[in-house]
Protein backbone atom coordinates (compact mmCIF):
# COMPACT_ATOMS: atom_id res chain seq x y z
CA UNK A 1 0.00 0.00 0.00
CA UNK A 2 2.92 2.03 0.61
CA UNK A 3 4.28 2.20 -2.72
CA UNK A 4 1.14 2.77 -4.14
CA UNK A 5 0.71 6.19 -2.49
CA UNK A 6 4.59 6.80 -2.88
CA UNK A 7 3.92 6.15 -7.00
CA UNK A 8 1.10 8.46 -6.92
CA UNK A 9 2.99 11.08 -5.01
CA UNK A 10 5.82 10.84 -7.26
CA UNK A 11 3.31 10.84 -10.39
CA UNK A 12 1.09 13.97 -9.24
CA UNK A 13 4.66 15.71 -8.95
CA UNK A 14 5.87 14.91 -12.04
CA UNK A 15 2.33 15.57 -14.03
CA UNK A 16 2.19 19.52 -11.89
CA UNK A 17 5.85 20.33 -13.03
CA UNK A 18 5.06 19.24 -16.49
CA UNK A 19 1.84 21.38 -16.17
CA UNK A 20 3.54 24.23 -14.88
CA UNK A 21 6.45 24.09 -17.53
CA UNK A 22 4.10 23.76 -20.40
CA UNK A 23 2.35 27.12 -19.39
CA UNK A 24 4.92 28.54 -18.44
CA UNK A 25 6.92 27.67 -22.15
CA UNK A 26 2.93 28.77 -23.59
CA UNK A 27 3.29 32.40 -21.68
CA UNK A 28 6.48 33.01 -23.08
CA UNK A 29 5.69 32.23 -26.83
CA UNK A 30 2.45 33.42 -27.21
CA UNK A 31 3.49 36.55 -28.76
CA UNK A 32 5.73 34.81 -30.98
CA UNK A 33 2.86 33.01 -32.18
CA UNK A 34 0.39 35.42 -32.33
CA UNK A 35 3.17 37.40 -34.88
CA UNK A 36 3.81 34.02 -36.93
CA UNK A 37 -0.06 33.98 -37.51
CA UNK A 38 -0.31 37.74 -38.54
CA UNK A 39 2.58 37.04 -40.96
CA UNK A 40 1.54 34.11 -42.15
CA UNK A 41 -2.02 33.31 -42.11
CA UNK A 42 -3.64 36.68 -41.42
CA UNK A 43 -1.01 38.73 -43.53
CA UNK A 44 -1.12 37.51 -47.11
CA UNK A 45 -5.05 37.76 -47.33
CA UNK A 46 -5.23 41.38 -45.87
CA UNK A 47 -3.11 42.05 -48.50
CA UNK A 48 -4.73 40.76 -50.87
CA UNK A 49 -7.87 42.03 -49.84
CA UNK A 50 -6.48 45.49 -49.18
CA UNK A 51 -4.38 45.61 -52.35
CA UNK A 52 -3.32 48.96 -52.94
CA UNK A 53 -3.17 50.25 -49.66
CA UNK A 54 0.12 52.13 -48.84
CA UNK A 55 0.95 51.41 -45.49
CA UNK A 56 2.08 48.18 -43.01
CA UNK A 57 -1.09 46.72 -42.71
CA UNK A 58 0.64 44.37 -39.76
CA UNK A 59 1.67 47.63 -37.95
CA UNK A 60 -1.27 49.31 -38.37
CA UNK A 61 -3.68 46.75 -37.05
CA UNK A 62 -5.95 47.58 -34.09
CA UNK A 63 -8.43 45.78 -31.37
CA UNK A 64 -11.54 46.74 -31.15
CA UNK A 65 -14.61 44.74 -28.88
CA UNK A 66 -17.84 44.85 -30.46
CA UNK A 67 -20.80 42.71 -28.29
CA UNK A 68 -17.76 41.68 -25.81
CA UNK A 69 -15.72 39.94 -28.53
CA UNK A 70 -12.54 41.06 -29.50
CA UNK A 71 -12.47 41.99 -33.31
CA UNK A 72 -8.54 42.24 -35.40
CA UNK A 73 -9.25 45.46 -37.33
CA UNK A 74 -7.20 46.12 -40.33
CA UNK A 75 -7.31 49.41 -41.74
CA UNK A 76 -5.97 50.23 -45.23
CA UNK A 77 -4.40 54.13 -45.86
CA UNK A 78 -3.79 55.81 -49.24
CA UNK A 79 -1.62 59.32 -48.93
CA UNK A 80 -2.10 58.55 -45.19
CA UNK A 81 -5.69 58.55 -45.11
CA UNK A 82 -7.77 55.60 -44.24
CA UNK A 83 -9.67 54.57 -47.35
CA UNK A 84 -10.56 50.78 -46.29
CA UNK A 85 -10.89 48.28 -43.90
CA UNK A 86 -10.93 45.02 -43.56
CA UNK A 87 -12.07 42.36 -40.71
CA UNK A 88 -12.21 38.39 -40.15
CA UNK A 89 -15.50 36.82 -39.61
CA UNK A 90 -16.16 32.93 -39.28
CA UNK A 91 -18.88 31.00 -41.52
CA UNK A 92 -20.11 27.16 -41.54
CA UNK A 93 -18.73 24.74 -43.76
CA UNK A 94 -19.01 21.20 -44.54
CA UNK A 95 -15.84 20.30 -42.51
CA UNK A 96 -16.26 22.95 -40.08
CA UNK A 97 -15.93 26.54 -39.61
CA UNK A 98 -14.35 28.82 -42.57
CA UNK A 99 -12.69 32.41 -41.31
CA UNK A 100 -13.40 34.49 -43.79
CA UNK A 101 -10.94 38.11 -44.48
CA UNK A 102 -13.44 40.90 -45.82
CA UNK A 103 -12.36 44.36 -46.98
CA UNK A 104 -14.53 47.20 -47.48
CA UNK A 105 -13.76 50.33 -49.30
CA UNK A 106 -15.25 52.54 -46.73
CA UNK A 107 -15.46 55.84 -49.16
CA UNK A 108 -16.92 53.72 -52.36
CA UNK A 109 -19.00 51.38 -49.62
CA UNK A 110 -17.94 48.59 -51.66
CA UNK A 111 -16.61 44.95 -50.90
CA UNK A 112 -12.52 45.11 -51.76
CA UNK A 113 -12.63 41.73 -51.50
CA UNK A 114 -12.69 38.53 -49.63
CA UNK A 115 -10.13 35.86 -48.65
CA UNK A 116 -10.58 32.37 -46.96
CA UNK A 117 -7.60 32.31 -44.56
CA UNK A 118 -8.09 28.70 -42.79
CA UNK A 119 -10.43 26.21 -43.97
CA UNK A 120 -10.99 22.71 -42.99
CA UNK A 121 -12.75 22.04 -46.38
CA UNK A 122 -12.58 18.59 -48.14
CA UNK A 123 -9.25 18.96 -50.71
CA UNK A 124 -10.57 19.50 -54.05
CA UNK A 125 -14.26 20.07 -53.43
CA UNK A 126 -15.00 22.71 -50.89
CA UNK A 127 -11.44 24.13 -50.83
CA UNK A 128 -12.15 25.27 -54.16
CA UNK A 129 -13.92 28.25 -52.04
CA UNK A 130 -10.24 29.46 -51.72
CA UNK A 131 -9.55 29.52 -55.51
CA UNK A 132 -9.58 32.99 -57.25
CA UNK A 133 -12.34 32.75 -59.67
CA UNK A 134 -14.75 32.17 -56.49
CA UNK A 135 -13.48 35.40 -54.29
CA UNK A 136 -12.66 37.80 -57.24
CA UNK A 137 -16.94 37.67 -57.94
CA UNK A 138 -16.98 39.84 -54.94
CA UNK A 139 -14.74 42.17 -55.23
CA UNK A 140 -16.70 45.68 -55.70
CA UNK A 141 -20.06 44.54 -54.42
CA UNK A 142 -21.92 47.27 -52.62
CA UNK A 143 -22.42 46.97 -49.01
CA UNK A 144 -26.16 46.32 -48.61
CA UNK A 145 -26.18 46.51 -44.76
CA UNK A 146 -30.45 46.46 -44.98
CA UNK A 147 -29.85 43.00 -46.35
CA UNK A 148 -26.55 41.57 -44.07
CA UNK A 149 -28.16 37.76 -45.04
CA UNK A 150 -26.39 34.87 -46.43
CA UNK A 151 -29.61 34.89 -49.02
CA UNK A 152 -28.60 38.60 -49.94
CA UNK A 153 -24.94 37.71 -50.76
CA UNK A 154 -25.75 34.68 -52.19
CA UNK A 155 -28.06 35.81 -55.68
CA UNK A 156 -24.67 38.88 -56.45
CA UNK A 157 -22.23 35.62 -56.60
CA UNK A 158 -22.66 31.84 -57.56
CA UNK A 159 -21.51 28.79 -55.31
CA UNK A 160 -18.84 26.75 -56.17
CA UNK A 161 -20.59 24.34 -58.07
CA UNK A 162 -20.03 20.91 -55.77
CA UNK A 163 -19.24 23.30 -52.44
CA UNK A 164 -22.87 24.02 -51.63
CA UNK A 165 -21.94 24.33 -48.04
CA UNK A 166 -18.65 25.75 -48.04
CA UNK A 167 -19.93 28.76 -50.24
CA UNK A 168 -23.15 28.55 -48.04
CA UNK A 169 -20.03 29.33 -45.36
CA UNK A 170 -18.50 32.02 -46.88
CA UNK A 171 -21.58 33.87 -47.44
CA UNK A 172 -22.50 33.19 -43.94
CA UNK A 173 -19.03 35.01 -42.90
CA UNK A 174 -19.90 37.91 -44.71
CA UNK A 175 -23.34 37.95 -43.77
CA UNK A 176 -21.96 38.32 -40.23
CA UNK A 177 -19.18 40.66 -41.11
CA UNK A 178 -21.95 42.86 -42.64
CA UNK A 179 -24.05 42.93 -39.06
CA UNK A 180 -21.57 44.26 -37.01
CA UNK A 181 -19.76 46.64 -39.88
CA UNK A 182 -21.72 49.93 -39.06
CA UNK A 183 -19.90 49.22 -35.17
CA UNK A 184 -17.02 48.54 -36.83
CA UNK A 185 -16.62 51.85 -38.96
CA UNK A 186 -17.76 53.71 -35.49
CA UNK A 187 -15.00 52.62 -33.49
CA UNK A 188 -12.39 52.44 -36.48
CA UNK A 189 -13.02 56.38 -36.87
CA UNK A 190 -12.51 56.72 -33.35
CA UNK A 191 -8.71 57.84 -32.29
Amino acid sequence: MKEVTQMIVVLTLICTVCGVALSGLLEVTAERIENQVLINVQGPGVKIVLEGSENDLIADRKKIKINGEEVLLFVGKKDGKPWAIAYETLGNGFGGSLTVMVGYDTDQKTLTGIQVVSHKETPGIGSRVTEDQFSQGFRGLSIKIEDPSPKGIRGEVDAVAGATYSSGGVYEAIAKSLQIYPEVIKQSLAP
